[in-house]
């Protein structure tokens, strides 16, 4: 059975609009908690499972985290409310609590007016897809309130926040320090607005913190691993030696260096990987996605580590890395996944492995990163109708061919639509910049005239 409400980062969309409603949240909580509650936890008699809330800066946190509340305690569920908190460390405190279950309230990288809801496990890992599945075809029952003294209760953990902190610097080694580098931070506006400043602040960095006042409406708006400019400029102004930018939740992570160049995803694990390589640490290969650089590719071939490429989004970077029983893995948009170092993706713990890197040797962040020559690669998204599949559209297919036949072998065409918005996504790559673009641009012009051919009523 297909996911009728989960994409492919939990439920997301714009709020007030089907499935972004209190009535549809409430009924989701419900679900999970029967579907959460049924799971066999070994619980000690008379205990209740329990989960945890946390949520990020968005208006509508308020109103998403009441109406999730609700449900649960209807089905019997306790409740943990962490406030804004970034993602990973929803994950962190759910296994470090022994809790059977974490919820996200967070559209991500998306505008304030989106919102969404992610569940974690008990372990901290993303649901898996039976589960979801399972809670969707719970929402066809009606919510059947519990007996009152069957009812869940809520409880705010007040120190969620200093846990989360003390986890993320233990991440990082003990004879290392940060002292001598003047770092901006980015927190989006977001989750991590009160908390990624104090780590690396606290490991001996001189922090200049930017995207911290959030107002319920700014999230990710100007500031961010999405849009960097600011920080790329407040690098140079401030004359810092690094600058670190978070997404609105907390799990992406780029980097600017001291003369305002930009890291992505794929860079930033190049300089964990030959880090880990040179010190005999690597296990196994590295996984990336359909989106990773090929340039990536031959990096990894050129150092002898295995590399894999799996469908695009961190949860199926995840899966992959659990299939081959490897560490390390990630996205170019920035999401990074230590396995060794925490369960999920997280920013602040990605931008920590890459400074123990530089720190280890004794490197700025252009040197680490020099030996991975980047394929120009330029992504186009295009709006189509929700649930349209133009990829398959004839005269997109054959463009795609030209483009391939074109680029003889020394580049990829990638058609993906998004996990999370009605766009189709159309990436080019190769080693001429200027067929790249003239490609990318042909092919997304394609994708435009047959949107706009299919939704013309027959």
């Amino acid at each position: 059975m297909s996911r009728k409400y989960f994409g492919t980062d939990g439920v997301r969309g714009k709020v007030g609009e089907y499935p972004i409603t209190p009535e549809f949240v409430m009924h989701l909580g419900y679900a999970a908690g029967k579907v959460l509650a049924a799971a066999d936890w070994h619980l000690s008699e008379g205990t209740r499972p329990a989960i945890l809330i946390g949520k990020d800066t968005r208006i509508s946190g308020y109103l998403l985290e009441s109406a999730l509340q609700a449900g649960l305690i209807a089905a019997g569920v306790d409740v943990y409310l962490a406030g804004p908190i970034p993602t990973p460390a929803v994950a962190y405190l759910t296994r470090a609590l022994r809790l059977q279950a974490g919820v996200v309230i967070s559209a991500s990288h998306n505008p304030f007016e989106d919102n969404g809801i992610k569940f974690f496990s008990g372990d901290g890992s993303k649901l898996p897809d039976e589960t979801e599945r399972a809670i969707e075809a719970g929402l066809d029952s009606p919510i059947v309130t519990m007996a009152s003294a069957r009812l869940g209760k809520a409880k705010r953990i007040d120190d969620a926040a200093g846990r989360y902190i003390e986890f993320c610097k233990s991440s990082f080694p003990y004879e290392l320090d940060l002292r001598g580098l003047k770092l901006v931070v980015d927190c989006a506006h977001g989750a991590a607005y009160h908390i990624a400043s104090h780590v690396f602040h606290e490991l001996g960095a001189d922090v200049v913190a930017i995207g911290v006042q959030p107002d319920g409406k700014n999230i990710n708006d100007g500031y961010g691993a999405t849009a960097p400019g600011n920080l790329q400029q407040a690098v140079q102004e401030h004359k810092a030696d690094l600058g670190i930018a978070l997404d609105g939740d907390g799990d992406r992570l780029v980097m600017v260096d001291a003369e305002g160049r930009l890291y992505d995803g794929d860079q930033l694990i190049y300089i964990i990987a030959q880090q880990r390589k040179a010190q005999g640490v690597m296990k196994g290969g590295v996984a990336g996605t359909l989106m990773t650089n090929l340039g990536f590719e031959h990096a990894m071939q050129r150092m002898d580590i295995p590399f894999a490429r799996a469908k695009v989004g961190d949860r199926y970077v995840m899966e992959l890395l659990q299939q081959k029983d490897w560490q390390l893995g990630g996205e170019n948009s920035g999401h990074i996944i230590c396995l060794d170092r925490h369960s999920t993706g997280d920013g602040i713990v990605s931008a920590l492995q890459v400074l123990h890197a530089l720190r280890a040797a004794k490197q700025t962040l252009a040197q680490a990163a020099a030996g991975l020559l980047m394929y120009p690669q330029i992504l186009i998204n295009v709006r189509i109708a929700k649930g349209g599949d133009l990829a398959n559209h004839p005269d997109v297919r054959a463009a795609v061919t030209a483009a391939e036949t074109a680029l003889h072998g020394k580049g990829r065409v990638l058609l993906r639509p998004s996990g999370t918005e009605p766009l189709l996504r159309v990436m080019v790559e190769g080693e001429d910049r200027a067929a790249v673009q003239q490609w990318a641009e042909k092919i997304a012009q394609v994708v435009r005239v047959a949107a706009e051919t299919d939704s013309v009523p027959r």
